[in-house]
């Protein structure tokens, strides 16, 4: 029996990396990175704080700190007290938007989307718009909440005193704008503190 004509059926094609989200492809490009579990904790509060949250900033918390997962970024220097390292933020968030953004085209994202989300990166250690100040909330928080023994670390191994591995918890505290963050942010950053003093 022939086909009666029709067009041939095409070939079936495998369920695989095409078939996944962009948001599930990024969250497989950083789960290498040693502190992955930051960004996705990032992405996780940003939902709590925006249930509505929409795509850029989902990939711009799940991706924003992902220069460090790649050499030749800038360092910081722990004997610069917070309020003192705005250069080094500026560089680290260019730098995090400029590798995101080419992974985001690489992956064939739209050049809108693109835009916000390197927008949203490289404002997310100051915030500014509503929609930065969500992800900035969104990073301090997870911050406080996954990284203390990062603080603790700064101290136990001699990079920086206890005073200044406190400081930053208290910066990443103080610079939440959004009230309800804040409040959100305030046992996790009495705990990061307490790590520290422990440590």
């Amino acid at each position: 029996m022939g086909n009666g004509g029709r067009a041939a059926v095409p070939a079936s094609v495998e369920a695989g990396y095409d078939a996944l989200s962009l948001e599930e492809r990024a969250l497989a490009w950083i789960e290498p990175y040693w502190n992955a579990d930051h960004l996705v904790r990032t992405r996780d509060w940003l939902v709590e704080l925006d249930p509505g949250a929409g795509e850029a900033a989902r990939l711009a918390a799940l991706t924003h700190d992902m220069e460090r997962h790649f050499p030749g970024g800038p360092v910081q220097d722990l004997a610069v007290w917070p309020e003192g390292e705005s250069e080094y933020r500026r560089l680290h968030s260019e730098r995090s938007a400029q590798i995101v953004g080419d992974w985001l085209r690489d992956e064939r994202a739209g050049d809108d989307l693109v835009a916000d989300v390197e927008r949203l990166i490289v404002a997310h250690e100051v915030g500014g718009e509503p929609d930065e100040d969500l992800v900035q909330a969104a990073d301090s928080l997870s911050f406080l909440e996954v990284n203390p023994k990062v603080l603790a670390g700064w101290y136990t191994s001699g990079r920086a005193s206890k005073e200044r591995a406190k400081a930053q918890g208290q910066w990443m505290f103080e610079r939440i704008k959004i009230g309800r963050a804040r409040e959100l942010a305030r046992p996790l950053y009495e705990e990061a503190i307490a790590v520290v003093d422990r440590a």
